[in-house]
């Protein structure tokens, strides 16, 4: 049998996307992610969901209140989901697998990817 489990965050960031090779201006958005994570069930749940927490967290210490254009060529949500999702992937272990990530910017516009 395998489960899934679910945590959310949120970190303040700015970016100007660039949309048919015209930057947009300089804006910021509250992100709210949410990551799934899949596997077995062993002695009774997926992986601690404190390690779950921990793990993103160090994550989104890199993006949290920083210019996205400093770290992302073009800083689109769907960019920054795939490399959230990238690293993710690098920490998990003990045949834990990354199963969605959806990122929201702000409340209305978001992306969500399933692997």
């Amino acid at each position: 049998m395998r489960a899934r489990i679910v945590e959310r965050f949120k970190f303040e960031a700015a970016h100007a996307v660039v949309i048919d090779g015209k930057p947009e201006e300089l804006h910021g958005h509250t992100f709210r992610l949410e990551v799934a994570v899949e596997g077995p069930l062993r002695n009774g749940y997926v992986m601690d969901f404190l390690e779950l927490r921990k793990l993103v967290e160090e994550i989104l210490e890199e993006l949290d209140h920083r210019n996205l254009n400093g770290i992302f060529e073009n800083p689109t949500t769907e960019n920054v989901a795939l490399w959230i999702a990238g690293e993710v992937e690098k920490r998990l272990s003990n045949g834990v697998r990354l199963k969605r990530i959806v990122l929201w910017e702000g409340d209305e516009n978001g992306v969500e990817f399933e692997f």
